[in-house]
This record gives C-alpha cells, structure tokens and sequence, in this order.
C-alpha cells in the first residue's frame, strides 16, 4: 500500500467512492495503493485521532518501533501505547508483530501500513 487517506465525508461521498471503485473494478482497471478511511463530522476524527495517535503515527511510519521504544520516546506509559496501538490496528492504520527479544521474553514491533498518510476535514 503506497497512502492512506483519512477524511470528513458524508455517506452521499462514501457511495459515490465505492461506485467509482466498483466501475473500476468491472472494467478490470488497476486500483491504486491507497485505503481511504472515512467519517461523517471532523470533531470525531479528531477525537479517535488524537494528538497523542497521530505523533504514534508519525513514529512508526518510516520505521518500526517496538512498544517500548514508542513509551521512552513519546514520553507516555506503555500500558497508554499498547492500548493506542490496538485501536489504530483496529482502523488499519498501523500492525504490529510480536518478536522473540533473547534474553528478555517477547517484544511488540509496531510498524505503520504505509509509508504516507493523509488527513483532510472539512468544515461546513
């Protein structure tokens, strides 16, 4: 995947996506490498994706990080990253993996999906 897009769209805007995508599709053209995440009021998208997501966003994009690393460098506790980082796997945002770290058990590596994300709200 080469961008992921995450707006403010009604549902008027999502179907209008979808059945150009279909269109697409039935005429067997390429789909681009980009995911398109929507919602409907900006204040929501700003909420799921808070300050505190979108700099753990930025920190794995170009690299992945493992929980720790996310904590000690965003000055925030590990329990707050690993419950940050579910909700953004959740969106589809970012995966993580779990690795053998020898001689200290079993380490998260969060990575993001891809290597650009944007974000467009509109108001009004």
């Amino acid at each position: 995947m080469t961008k992921i897009v995450i707006r403010t769209d009604d549902v008027a805007g999502f179907f209008s996506r979808a059945k150009d995508a279909a269109r697409r599709a039935d005429q067997g053209s390429a789909f681009k490498g980009k995911v398109t995440l929507s919602f409907e009021d900006p204040q929501t998208m700003f909420t799921v994706l808070s300050a505190g997501r979108r700099r753990l966003m930025l920190e794995v994009l170009h690299e992945p990080k493992t929980i720790n690393e996310l904590s000690q460098r965003l000055h925030r506790n590990r329990s707050s990253i690993t419950k940050d980082v579910g909700l953004l796997e959740k969106l589809g945002l970012i995966v993580s993996e779990r690795r053998s770290n020898p001689g200290h058990g079993i380490q998260k590596i969060v990575q993001s999906v891809a290597p650009k994300i944007e974000m467009v709200a509109t108001l009004g």
